[in-house]
């Protein structure tokens, strides 16, 4: 029933919560510590550099030691060593930042939150999936962002409305992207409307017939085959907009041409 569910997912973001806090520590020492890193290699370059000055023709010992090692190899690939660390770090960080504001509403509480920035979160959480590592296509996503206030909303349950649409549009592109000339792209859309605001997630994918849209709504429903989908997804995500917070789900498709899903949700709940 609502409340399980309610409780249900409210125990998956804590937990993520949790997760992400404890993955905020390490990569906070690591990040921290690569600019120390930096400081004692090129201070242990300058030194070499006046080694080398002093003594430009070491013995034979001493040059057999220098080749083995690639010094000067190493010398200026270690500083492009460290940068990619720090890339790489800067990304976990990001990240974890994204699983803290993905996660951080308590499913109890309703409060004002940043639609714009639960809906990066989400997106920087799919990143993999959208920029073609996971060995598929690059997905393209076009944000057109208006002038929306802050929503009265449970944060957390919302952001798996948003997490839901968002992998529903990228099966639906990857089941289309076999066709060489497909590019696909997601399009995110907010706009007021009176007392409400509208978020538009709209993709280039399948598409349904409107035999499999009059469905898409009910628990367990899914067209994907067996063991890539629990049919739960949009389910849940109709209870979430709808029950817990009176707003509308609603879904546009053409068989083919791609798919739309709209959720209008009040501004300050009502009652």
């Amino acid at each position: 029933n609502e409340t399980h569910l309610f409780k249900g997912v409210a125990g998956l973001f804590c937990t993520t919560k949790g997760v992400a806090h404890e993955i905020n520590n390490p990569v906070s020492f690591i990040y921290g510590n690569l600019a120390v890193a930096q400081g004692y290699i090129s201070d242990l370059k300058a030194v070499l550099k006046r080694y080398q000055n002093a003594y430009p023709t070491p013995n034979p010992e001493l040059q057999e030691a220098l080749d083995k090692a690639e010094v000067d190899y190493v010398l200026q690939d270690f500083p492009k060593l460290l940068k990619s660390m720090e890339n790489g770090a800067v990304r976990i960080r990001d990240i974890v930042a994204s699983l803290r504001t993905f996660s951080r509403l308590d499913q109890a509480d309703c409060k004002s939150i940043d639609i714009h920035e639960n809906i990066d979160s989400a997106l920087v959480i799919l990143q993999n999936r959208l920029n073609g590592r996971a060995g598929k296509p690059e997905i393209q996503v076009v944000k057109n962002y208006g002038e929306i206030s802050p929503v009265e909303c449970y944060g957390g349950a919302l952001n798996q409305v948003f997490m839901n649409l968002l992998v529903n549009a990228i099966d639906a592109i990857e089941a289309c992207q076999a066709a060489p000339d497909h590019v696909g792209c997601i399009t995110i859309e907010t706009q007021p409307t009176a007392d409400k605001i509208r978020i538009v997630v709209r993709d280039n994918g399948t598409g349904m017939s409107a035999e499999t849209q009059a469905h898409i709504f009910d628990p367990f429903f899914t067209t994907k085959p067996v063991g890539l989908g629990t049919g739960m997804g949009l389910s849940i995500s109709y209870q979430i907009v709808t029950g817990n917070h009176q707003g509308q789900l609603s879904c546009h498709s053409t068989l083919g041409k791609g798919t739309e899903f709209r959720v209008e949700l009040w501004q300050v709940l009502p009652g």
